[in-house]
């Protein structure tokens, strides 16, 4: 059984829990410019709680591929003012800072966040992983090979499965070291991987539990799905929710999703499922 601790709130991942997908980005590859003011990030907020999020997670750097590297700056005046909306408005709420830059990660926790989110693992800011050990939060480290700007160049494995566990041993360890208790693997996929690569690693997610961690997963509405069904990001719910199954069958513990109502339906038939 895995807990981890948000500021003094034990969480128990038995059950797989929903993660919010909040953007504050212009150019987010779904949902880019939708939140255009604090009432809109209220009322998307409060209905992911509603519907049965756990946690909500704020980005303000667009990571999709070939997105553009906005500075430190810019990330910050996205997130801060937001984080702030929401400080004021919830009691105890469970925010992950979606960022690989631990000037933001440092600011964000002052403003309310209680969790990192690292699309680099520790690899683009050589600060991120002392900034986390210092604030004692929960870690989210994802796969991930050079820049969301380089990335779709990237995706040669020896064996993918076996690398992504090599990585994550590294990393792992890496972080330990420096005293990060509650460690979270994010599989990375539509990073520095091919649609194929995603399948497979789909198919052989549970393999990542070598490292006795829990495993998000992050698929909602992504190239894997939309560019195989020859559709649009906005009409990939049904196909998200299809493969939602998959990831909880292959131990994700949290799914982070654009749609909570959606996904929270699908744990439900998942506990059925297993409980017969």
């Amino acid at each position: 059984m895995h807990t981890i601790n948000c500021n003094g709130r034990l969480i128990d991942l038995s059950t797989p829990r929903v993660m919010g997908i909040v953007n504050v980005t212009p150019d987010s590859f779904y949902d880019g410019g939708k939140l255009k003011s604090d009432s809109d990030i209220l009322n998307q907020v409060t209905k992911m709680l509603t519907d049965g999020a756990t946690f909500i997670d704020i980005g303000g750097y667009s990571s999709r591929p070939d997105g553009v590297n906005i500075s430190v700056d810019e990330e910050l005046n996205r997130v801060i003012p937001v984080l702030e909306v929401l400080s004021k408005e919830f009691n105890n709420l469970n925010i992950s800072i979606d960022s690989f830059r631990a000037k933001v990660m440092d600011q964000a926790i002052q403003h309310g966040a209680n969790m990192v989110n690292d699309i680099s693992a520790g690899t683009l800011d050589e600060k991120v992983i002392e900034t986390v050990a210092h604030h004692q939060i929960p870690y989210i480290m994802m796969h991930m090979r050079g820049t969301p700007q380089t990335m779709k160049s990237l995706t040669d494995y020896d064996n993918l499965i076996k690398d992504i566990n090599i990585y994550f041993s590294q990393r792992i360890a890496t972080a330990r070291a420096a005293g990060i208790n509650d460690v979270i693997i994010d599989p990375g996929y539509g990073f520095a991987k091919t649609i194929d690569q995603n399948y497979h690693l789909l198919k052989n997610q549970r393999l990542l539990k070598f490292h006795d961690v829990p495993i998000l997963s992050g698929i909602s509405r992504k190239s894997m799905i939309y560019k195989t069904l020859d559709i649009k990001a906005s009409q990939a719910l049904n196909g998200t929710s299809a493969l939602h199954m998959i990831c909880l069958q292959q131990e994700a513990s949290i799914l982070r999703v654009h749609d909570v109502k959606e996904a929270m339906e699908v744990i439900q038939l998942y506990h059925i499922l297993e409980s017969n």
